[in-house]
């Protein structure tokens, strides 16, 4: 087996923020992941003080900017370039719908995205006759060199997922991303499979617009996410317009409909303020374990899993080379029925996926390789 994971840091308990590991192994954080304990606290806590006493205690708007601080330092980004958001696919609509469009524009995606990062780029091309380009997948990979090539001068747009979401692939969004710039293309990422199992910086990777949902990898609930948009860019984008996103916001009684010029612009109405704030609690906990220690910890759990089930004969999809890993597996038996395969492992209580005819399995920083044993000792062998 491969060496012994990184080690997590001194005193974390992981029954204590995890309590979901008493119960079950779950290795399908590209789902929708348990929330940590802190988070939970989070949200019982906001519970109790607006049962208690409404808005007048909780000072929660005030708490909600902390939770914004904490977001833009996770990904390299200033605060006023981050918007809360619902999910993953409001924040990549307001690209979608908020940019002005030309007909004959190109739209470069991939044939193998996340349908949230494919239906709004289908219906910019029908009702604006803006080309949708969606490159195919090859052997689990899409290269880098494939896309660079398929730029033109009516290149608008570049949609990627950071990392695929079934097969783990993660793109060099450094190199795209520098490509792009320099040919000013923009560069849109759904970075949902990504935020939390790998680090991300928008400004290394040439980022122009991010979207991500808090209830994958940053262990959050669903429902309270974060979308970055670059400073240079925050009014090309036209935003849905609500009571919330202009300058005079909270003076009701005199109407001034001059859009904020900080990423608030595309806050609208009133936000999900629990689930933000308990989003701000994970976040706070992934900081301290530390990125480099999760993504260790992750390429760790999925060697050992790949290596043990290469043993067993199954046959692994995802790439395992340097720069392309996630914290996602996937992996198919030649002999055994999938979804029997899944149904059996439930009943172990063990949690995998399964995902493009294939099973995914998707740890986290918290697993053990007692985790990862535990799955491989149910597979039956091939």
């Amino acid at each position: 087996m491969p060496d012994e994971l990184v080690p997590l840091p001194a005193g974390f308990d992981r029954a204590v923020e995890f309590p979901i590991v008493r119960r079950w192994t779950f290795l399908n954080h590209a789902a929708v992941a348990p929330i940590s304990a802190r988070a939970a606290a989070t949200i019982a806590q906001f519970a109790g003080e607006a049962r208690d006493d409404a808005y007048l205690s909780g000072r929660w708007y005030e708490r909600l900017e902390a939770v914004r601080r904490r977001a833009a330092d996770f990904i390299h980004a200033a605060p006023e370039e981050i918007a809360f958001v619902k999910n993953t696919s409001e924040g990549l609509a307001f690209v979608a719908n908020g940019l002005s469009w030309r007909r004959g524009d190109q739209i470069i995606s991939t044939a193998v995205e996340y349908p949230s990062n494919v239906y709004p780029w289908m219906d910019i091309a029908a009702r604006q006759g803006v080309q949708h380009i969606m490159l195919p997948e090859e052997n689990g990979r899409i290269a880098s060199a494939a896309i660079r090539a398929a730029l033109t001068d009516r290149t608008r747009l570049v949609a990627l997922s950071h990392v695929e979401y079934a097969s783990g692939f993660r793109h060099d969004l450094a190199e795209l991303g520098a490509a792009c710039r320099q040919r000013g293309v923009l560069l849109c990422v759904d970075a949902i499979q990504s935020l939390g199992a790998v680090p991300v910086d928008v400004q290394s990777m040439f980022i122009d617009f991010l979207s991500a949902d808090g209830h994958k990898w940053l262990l959050g609930p669903e429902g309270a996410g974060i979308f970055y948009c670059r400073r240079e860019l925050l009014t090309t984008l036209r935003p849905e317009v609500g009571w919330m996103n202009v300058v005079n916001a909270t003076d009701f009684d005199h109407y001034d409909f001059t859009l904020r010029p900080d990423a608030k612009r595309f806050e609208c109405g009133s936000h999900n303020v629990p689930g933000l704030l308990a989003l701000g609690a994970s976040l706070e906990l992934l900081e301290q374990v530390g990125q480099p220690v999760i993504q260790q910890r992750l390429r760790g759990l999925t060697d050992r899993l790949g290596h043990g089930l290469e043993q067993k004969g199954y046959r692994l999809f995802s790439s395992r080379a340097a720069g392309e890993d996630s914290g996602i597996l996937s992996f198919s038996s030649p002999r055994h029925d999938h979804g029997k395969l899944l149904a059996a492992l439930r009943a172990r209580k063990i949690i995998i996926a399964l995902r493009a005819g294939r099973l995914r399995a998707s740890p986290h920083f918290y697993n053990t390789a007692e985790d990862i044993d535990r799955l491989l000792e149910a597979l039956p062998n091939n």
